[in-house]
């Protein structure tokens, strides 16, 4: 083909869509109702991160100490520790030690389930600085905290799409990394918002083994229900059920605006359990 008649034919073929997938062509499931089941433990929590085992239900606290708890399913402190980590947004479970989503030095730490001794430390594909998309939903606030007055300009840091750009040492952080973690089959899976993206890779080799596009640009929590994965939005204040081998998203639970906003997410005995970092954890029933 002549280099004339190629930059004609270029020209002239569609551009792909920038724009975000249809979501309201998801089928939907209605929800139990949404309950508050405690406070996160801590004078000041901030609760990031969720994941139910059979010993109880371990929280991440993105607050000072960046502590990690396990906790009954009525709240009541088995042990908290501090972790080596950074503000952090996801924690699972391997049945010997914790992997958390230390977002914003953008590793993923495999941390002692006593101490909270960092015993591995990982680069987190598809961290990054967060961007904006043509047809982003805004940026959302928990219906818990609106009524409080807003910090002061000179204390705030930029928001983007809902996430705070942080700071290190005084100094823009170079983006954010991992937020919700899950362990299965001997596999980590977790979701990333710079890159709006589920992974899911190999412990020992740090290879990906698989990925897929999320439904939105705050993807939070993760928890399995069955094959299936769930995934929360905050800004979008809903949760999507994806085929892993595929990412297809089949079904989607929308919360209610009064509702507590999604951030942390794990699924125990037929509830999906999630927090809202103003520092509540609640549950809903799946079906």
């Amino acid at each position: 083909m002549k280099r004339r008649t190629f930059l004609a034919v270029a020209a002239a073929a569609p551009v792909a869509s920038a724009l975000p997938l249809d979501l309201s062509r998801i089928p939907a499931r209605k929800p139990g109702k949404v309950e508050i089941v405690f406070k996160a433990p801590g004078s000041d929590p901030k609760p990031n991160g969720l994941q139910a085992t059979t010993a109880g239900l371990w929280i991440i606290d993105q607050g000072v100490g960046n502590k990690a708890h396990l906790v009954t399913y009525k709240g009541d402190v088995l042990r908290s520790f501090e972790t080596e980590t950074d503000k952090s947004s996801g924690i699972t479970f391997d049945g010997e030690t914790l992997w958390i989503g230390s977002t914003y030095n953008r590793e993923i730490v495999r941390a002692d389930a006593h101490s909270g001794k960092a015993l591995e430390r990982h680069f987190t594909p598809g961290a990054g600085v967060i961007y904006q998309l043509v047809g982003d939903p805004p940026a959302r606030s928990s219906p818990l905290a609106r009524a409080n007055p807003p910090r002061p300009a000179a204390a705030a840091s930029k928001q983007v799409g809902g996430f705070d750009a942080g700071r290190i040492q005084g100094a823009m952080a170079p983006g954010t990394g991992a937020h919700g973690q899950e362990w299965r089959d001997g596999k980590l899976w977790f979701a990333v918002p710079p890159s709006r993206t589920v992974y899911c890779v190999d412990p020992k080799s740090w290879v990906v083994q698989t990925k897929f596009p999320t439904a939105g640009n705050r993807p939070h929590g993760i928890g399995w229900e069955g094959k299936y994965l769930w995934v929360a939005d905050s800004n979008l204040n809903a949760f999507f059920k994806h085929d892993p081998e595929t990412g297809e998203m089949v079904e989607k639970i929308q919360l209610a605006d009064t509702d507590p906003l999604p951030h942390g997410m794990t699924i125990w005995e037929g509830y999906m359990w999630y927090c809202d970092d103003v520092g509540v954890v609640c549950r809903f029933r799946l079906s």
